[in-house]
């Protein structure tokens, strides 16, 4: 599907946002990630620092980018 990666993107976006005031208060207002490494660091700190509901969200998105990654080590 096409619109997937798209709309995965958007999700990580919004889970950033959702959380950026309670757990990521020390970056900037713009910052959003390039790579899945500074993903993950980002993920690292919603669960670490976060509520119950947000552990759970991270770690879902988590093990989608981890999927990810590993398809495309795969494929290579």
């Amino acid at each position: 599907m096409a619109d997937e990666p798209e709309r995965s993107h958007l999700a990580l976006r919004a889970l950033m946002d959702e959380y950026r005031s309670r757990c990521l208060w020390f970056l900037r207002g713009d910052y959003y990630p390039s790579t899945d490494e500074e993903w993950l660091r980002v993920l690292d700190q919603i669960e670490r620092h976060g509520d119950r509901e947000a552990y759970r969200k991270a770690s879902a998105i988590r093990e989608w980018l981890s999927r990810n990654s590993s398809a495309a080590s795969v494929g290579s």
